[in-house]
């Protein structure tokens, strides 16, 4: 009788055990992918709160995840390291195109503007008061470019400075380098670096965390303005996990604790979105390619006019698509 008895508890103990394991083996883990545009001790302190509610709210484990540069979070969310990521629209178009990307909401800044502006800075004491002086003196400077993957650092700029003025930035400067919004403004405060391009999120932020050196610098050229960053989840989450993240995103900022998490990270309540945020970012990018593919003098005149003609084909196409919305969105005005 004992015998029997102890095989029943062992037995039920085991089940227990496996039951116990199942549990915390199908524990969902969300990792939440953030560019560390300045040091990751500060983004933490900034987005932990944030994260702690998105946990407690949807009942899933929340991890941050930082990355030196936006390629890291592309392609953490391509093999499925990376489950949602604050990103740029430049980056998000890649997480988009090559990473089983997509978009579901939008940051809105702490004043409601729903989108902000690439930037050129120099020192203020700096001779350089202008694109015109910048191109001019080009060979005499040193540049800091942004990450590849980043809109406001390189792909704007890319094109409304570099592109339409017919001139390769990797080979303008006395010598050009690559880094963060952050590193690349403090290397002009410093003196390091002559010229570099920021935006005006990142600068609002440095006036907060450094203003000593954010006030000695200047701005010496402003782009049009760009749509707010983008939230990009993995496709491959649940449909479950899907709504929750989305319900979380859709009503945060409800109360007084969540719009004071926002305000630390300079946030007013996140806006839906999807992929077709990212429309002018794709035209901007097919523009500046069609500028260099014009003043290409590697291409022959074969295949030079057989790339303009695929990118007018995709120029035509994005525009159409935005007609559409257009005409869709006066439709529904009208119908208010």
């Amino acid at each position: 009788m004992l015998n029997r008895m102890g095989r029943v508890f062992a037995s039920a103990a085991l089940l227990a055990t496996c039951f116990l394991g199942t549990a915390q083996a199908e524990e969902k883990v969300i990792n939440f992918g953030l560019m560390s545009t300045e040091s990751s001790t500060n983004l933490r302190s900034v987005w932990q709160p944030f994260l702690d509610d998105m946990s407690k709210k949807t009942g899933l484990k929340v991890n941050a995840t930082f990355a030196s540069d936006y390629a890291g979070l592309i392609q953490g969310m391509r093999f499925n390291k990376v489950d949602i990521a604050w990103l740029g629209n430049k980056g998000a178009m890649e997480a988009v195109d090559r990473s089983n990307g997509e978009i579901f909401a939008q940051t809105a800044a702490a004043n409601g503007a729903v989108g902000y502006w690439s930037l050129l800075i120099v020192r203020k004491d700096s001779p350089i008061n202008s694109v015109e002086d910048m191109l001019k003196n080009a060979k005499d400077l040193t540049f800091g470019n942004g990450d590849p993957n980043s809109t406001s650092g390189y792909l704007v700029p890319g094109y409304y400075v570099f592109a339409k003025n017919n001139v390769n930035a990797a080979t303008a400067f006395k010598r050009t380098l690559n880094s963060s919004h952050e590193v690349n403004a403090l290397s002009v405060a410093k003196g390091q670096l002559d010229v570099a391009t920021f935006n005006t999120e990142s600068w609002d932020r440095l006036v907060v965390t450094q203003p000593d050196q954010a006030a000695m610098l200047k701005v010496i050229w402003k782009s049009p303005l760009i749509p707010a960053d983008p939230m990009v989840w993995n496709k491959g989450l649940s449909d479950v996990d899907k709504g929750k993240i989305r319900e979380f995103f859709a009503t945060y900022g409800d109360t007084d604790h969540e719009k004071a998490v926002l305000k630390d990270m300079q946030l007013s309540k996140f806006l839906p979105s999807s992929d077709d945020q990212l429309l002018p970012i794709r035209q901007l990018d097919l523009f500046k390619q069609r500028t260099e593919v014009n003043a290409s003098t590697t291409l022959d005149a074969k295949e030079k006019a057989e790339r303009l003609k695929e990118l007018d084909a995709g120029l035509a196409k994005l525009q159409e698509r935005i007609g559409e919305l257009e005409k869709k969105s006066t439709s529904s005005a009208r119908a208010g």
